[in-house]
């Protein structure tokens, strides 16, 4: 879903919902993300993040029902949970990445905001709008968004060439360049 960790670590149970243009993904369709970065000078924003990725789906209601009612604290409002029942802490989220991250030998470079990025780009690779990302990660400006998304050589490659392409078969002189062998 492409959340900052602080945008995770405050969710609530509550702020998982159903989203009526992906009935397929039940009560986790949408995510109501009320602690979202705001503008310098401002609060905190709110914005509303849809589930387009069936397996992080499938992964949440795993959670949802299987894990977080071990805990113990059916009543508390946190989506994710301490052993103690609190709210998980986005300073704990990092913690517990970089052990698991340094357990697998894995680059200290790696960081769980790498996973924001690698949701933007891999929902580019993968064909969703460009605004659509912009606003699912909740970015005022597409420049910022821009700057996350780091597309293979291949991807890359094959956007240019269905580019050139359409511009040959939109444009009236594409007879032309076929016939004279230059297309």
């Amino acid at each position: 879903m492409g959340l900052r960790v602080s945008e995770a670590s405050g969710l609530d149970v509550v702020d998982l919902y159903r989203n009526a243009k992906a009935p397929q993904f039940g009560r986790y369709g949408m995510v109501h993300v009320r602690k979202a970065k705001g503008t310098k000078g401002s609060g905190p924003r709110r914005r509303n993040v849809a589930s387009i990725m069936p397996w992080a789906v499938e992964s949440l209601e795993d959670y949802v029902v299987n894990i977080r009612p071990g805990y113990g604290f059916p009543a508390h409002p946190a989506l994710w949970l301490t052993e103690r029942g609190g709210w998980l802490r986005a300073r704990e989220i990092e913690d517990r990445f970089a052990l698991y991250r340094e357990e697998l030998g894995l680059p200290d470079e790696l960081t769980p905001h790498c996973l924001r990025h690698s949701y933007g780009t891999h929902s580019i690779e993968d064909g969703v709008d460009p605004k659509f990302i912009q606003e699912q990660v909740g970015h005022l400006y597409a420049s910022t968004t821009a700057l996350y998304t780091a597309v293979s050589d291949d991807f890359a490659n094959t956007m240019m060439l269905k580019a050139i392409d359409l511009a040959f078969d939109n444009d009236p002189g594409t007879q032309t360049l076929q016939k004279s062998g230059r297309r």
